[in-house]
């Protein structure tokens, strides 16, 4: 039995290619129907629209309401719940969006790192620098405050 949602053809057809991906079936989810809550107006107190997707072999639960039509919440659960069960299973590989975000935040705080160790390795170079020069100064005036006629202080 085919499922059908009020969606694109293009987009049921990735939903269900992903399902298949992943491993889910339709005899595997136990669907169920509530009363939905939040906006929408009489539609939602009246007509069960919120869906309540289990999966049997993961015991992983969906509900959602996010829509006034029944149609695409069970098209929206599906899809919330092939994105949990491919998390799951994939913790965070590198293709996923999240895993990718995390990566970019990593990277970016080893730059600001990098960066703040660059700028306190510069600033302390600077800062032996004047010591030099300072101390040099310090040399050369000594130096010439000898009085060379005088020759006790040697």
């Amino acid at each position: 039995m085919s499922v059908s949602f009020p969606v694109s053809p293009k987009k049921q057809e990735a939903l269900l290619q992903k399902m298949l991906t992943l491993g889910i079936r339709e005899s595997d989810l136990e669907e169920s129907f509530v009363r939905s809550s939040g906006n929408g107006g009489q539609n939602v107190n009246k007509v069960s629209t919120a869906v309540r997707l289990v999966h049997k072999p993961s015991g992983e639960e969906v509900k959602c309401n996010v829509y006034r039509t029944q149609g695409l919440n069970r098209y929206k659960a599906r899809a919330i719940l092939c994105e949990r069960l491919e998390s799951k299973t994939s913790n965070l590989d590198s293709n996923s969006p999240g895993a990718k975000r995390v990566l970019k935040i990593r990277k970016s705080k080893e730059d600001k790192a990098r960066r703040a160790r660059k700028k306190k390795e510069r600033l302390l170079q600077e800062r032996l620098q004047e010591n030099d020069l300072d101390d040099s100064s310090d040399e050369i005036n000594r130096i010439d405050s000898i009085d060379l006629t005088d020759t006790t202080e040697i």
